[in-house]
């Protein structure tokens, strides 16, 4: 277990350097006000495999595959921590006011997550994408606000077993306001749920992304996951797998990476498993 999560870790500070990196290529184009070079068009070398030159092979317009999976790294990093910042937050702040109080803020809180809950995702996340237009402010705004659900739910099914406890009780007889018992005694209790609820948030959020842009509904100009996709499936038939093989793999690792590192985090984390322990 321990091997396998410090390999998960190695990886996932592989694909943060591609990001990184990834900003770097991208803002010193922008800066120049040059094409960046994963967009750099060069039709003597199209339909290329992979090979010394290019590691990935190169796409219909001789651009490389590996540069461009590099920018879709930069662009999964901007949607799943963005997301994130967006869905997270309110979902714990929505979920400690439900949990908390109880009565009247409780019954909004749930109508407000079920009346979320029941509408179409995808649909949503297309519908707010249109309204913010085209690009990642759109993605941004759409998968944050349609994903806190299940962050409320959790949390407030945690704030509701502490309020009830006798640390929360002695700070009340105390005399400290509701927001102090809230956010700094309540949620240190709670916080392992939220880490929790990132790593399961972040790869979900990527493969939406993925989805929209697949759907030509998302970021236009840079080469997202989903785009890649979208245009290596049109050219299987020729023989060209390499683009769409290695975009796969390169999603795939990243999803299971945060799926095992979650399922490591809630099995060191949480209370009730480590008393079973």
């Amino acid at each position: 277990m321990k091997l396998s999560v410090k390999l998960c870790f190695v990886v996932l500070a592989l694909y943060l350097g591609a990001a990184i990196y990834g900003e770097y290529e991208y803002a010193h184009a922008k800066y120049r006000d040059v094409t960046p070079i994963y967009n750099r068009v060069d039709t003597s070398a199209r339909y290329l495999p992979p090979s010394r030159a290019h590691i990935f092979g190169t796409d219909n317009l001789g651009r490389s595959v590996a540069r461009r999976l590099i920018q879709g790294t930069r662009i999964a990093f901007h949607v799943g921590i963005m997301t994130s910042l967006i869905a997270i937050p309110l979902g714990v702040v929505l979920g400690l006011l439900g949990g908390y109080f109880g009565g009247k803020v409780d019954s909004l809180v749930v109508w407000l997550s079920a009346t979320v809950a029941s509408m179409p995702g995808l649909l949503f996340i297309l519908a707010i994408s249109l309204i913010a237009g085209q690009g990642l402010l759109g993605i941004y705004l759409g998968i944050g606000f349609t994903t806190w659900v299940g962050v409320c739910r959790t949390i407030r099914a945690e704030v509701m077993k502490h309020r009830e406890r006798a640390y929360v009780q002695a700070a009340k007889t105390l005399g400290y306001s509701h927001a102090r018992i809230m956010f700094r005694h309540i949620l240190p209790n709670v916080m392992h749920i939220v880490l929790i609820q990132f790593s399961i948030r972040f790869p979900s959020a990527v493969s939406t992304e993925v989805f929209i842009s697949f759907l030509g509904i998302g970021v236009q100009g840079e080469p997202s996951w989903g785009i890649m996709i979208n245009n290596a499936r049109l050219r299987l038939w020729q023989g060209v797998w390499w683009e769409m093989a290695f975009t796969t793999a390169a999603i795939f690792v990243l999803v299971l990476v945060f799926n095992h590192l979650a399922d490591y985090l809630r099995d060191r984390l949480d209370p009730a498993l480590r008393s079973e322990r």
